[in-house]
């Protein structure tokens, strides 16, 4: 169990892109990476605004000539710096995170950064090479995935419990952008821009959610060819697609489906994968998050839940509190980011054989979620044809 002891006695140095006052996700990304003390804020450029960046910082106790206008003055300054910041976090708008990231790592920062991690297949394919040569890290937050009962399910499937693999059911499938709500939500609003968020919407910024989960439950399978239906129902938003579908054939043998929605009217999140085995199923829910259901077929079913001695000890090594009380999104990208310290830092210590059997979302994950979403978009635009991935 986590009991907040820094695990790596001492704190890396820290500091944001974007993720300021008016940012929906900075307070989750701050909240997570202090939490245990694995890292301390010390330098941001928080805001487009730098005065307002500059008042929010300051607002968090940063000192006044570390709050910069752009990330760029920060990085150059940063690095002339005896106690410059070692690692970054980039909570921007997507069509920024390719440059900030390329930037970041070229200044010998270690990163962690929203999804997805660009546009392209070709941009994920050059952040991870050069990941390899400068020898830092990018973590990408998928953040549910860092949530215990997702390991709970990988143990459970590496063991032979569910059998032979057949079919994934995914989905990421809310309601509250059933109606044209980016017209009054600036948060809203550069989501469903082409020039913000590149080719694609609910492919790239929910079902890539569920996917990796999906991945870090099933790792030794790959997709290996898909099939994408997509619709713009709330047509000012066209090109970009507000529900879509997704058939996928797996290198197995076995099949996947995907339900990307952001008009599934009254739903309140709707993120769930399912994965179903010859022998038995399992399904994760994240409105529900400290549950995990285990169907055996002819037995009843079986709710398994967070905190029990009878969980594997991967889904207990990350607990922060005992069974009974809830624990989901906050926690769970708290999990994530005692994961990126403790890459970082084995990085920095040129200890290649912790991180070969270290799992945390990195730079290939980053580069997977763009390389399918870009394939989903090749499949949908050419009628709905099966691609290859």
């Amino acid at each position: 169990m986590i009991n907040g002891i820094n695990v790596l006695n001492r704190s890396l140095r820290w500091g944001m892109v974007g993720g300021g006052g008016t940012s929906q996700i900075g307070y989750i990304h701050r909240s997570a990476a202090t939490r245990d003390n694995n890292f301390t804020l010390l330098a941001g450029a928080f805001d487009i605004n730098a005065e307002r960046g500059r008042a929010f910082g300051t607002s968090l106790g940063i000192d006044a000539m570390r709050c910069y206008a752009d990330y760029e003055t920060m990085f150059v300054a940063e690095a002339a710096r005896a106690d410059g910041i070692e690692a970054v976090s980039i909570a921007t708008p997507n069509n920024t995170h390719f440059s900030i990231c390329r930037a970041a790592l070229n200044a010998g920062l270690h990163v962690v950064c929203e999804k997805p991690l660009c546009f392209t297949a070709a941009e994920a394919d050059e952040l991870e090479k050069l990941c390899i040569e400068k020898k830092k890290i990018i973590g990408v937050t998928y953040g549910y995935a860092g949530h215990q009962l997702i390991h709970q399910a990988r143990e459970m499937i590496a063991a032979g419990l569910l059998g032979e693999i057949r079919i994934i059911n995914m989905q990421f499938a809310h309601g509250f952008h059933n109606e044209a709500v980016e017209l009054q939500n600036e948060s809203t609003k550069w989501r469903v821009d082409p020039r913000f968020v590149g080719p694609s919407y609910v492919l790239g910024d929910l079902a890539t959610h569920p996917l990796f989960i999906a991945e870090t439950m099933v790792p030794h399978l790959q997709v290996k060819r898909l099939l994408c239906s997509r619709q713009s129902f709330v047509k000012t938003r066209a090109p970009l697609e507000d529900n879509a579908f997704v058939m996928m054939e797996y290198d197995n043998g076995s099949v996947g489906t995907m339900w990307a929605s952001a008009v599934n009217s009254g739903s309140m999140h709707g993120q769930k994968v399912r994965v179903i085995g010859e022998k038995a199923s399992i399904e994760w829910w994240d409105e529900q998050p400290n549950q995990l259901r285990y169907e055996v077929q002819g037995e009843p079913v079986q709710i398994l839940e967070r905190g029990m001695g009878y969980l594997h000890q991967s889904a207990l090594a990350d607990d922060r509190i005992g069974a009974g009380h809830p624990e989901g999104l906050f926690e769970a990208w708290s999990n994530l980011y005692r994961r990126f310290a403790l890459a970082m830092d084995a990085s920095d210590r040129g200890d290649a054989a912790f991180l070969q059997d270290f799992w945390y979302p990195g730079a290939h994950a980053g580069l997977m979620g763009v390389r399918w979403v870009e394939q989903c978009v090749k499949s949908a635009d050419a009628g709905a044809v099966w691609v290859d991935c």
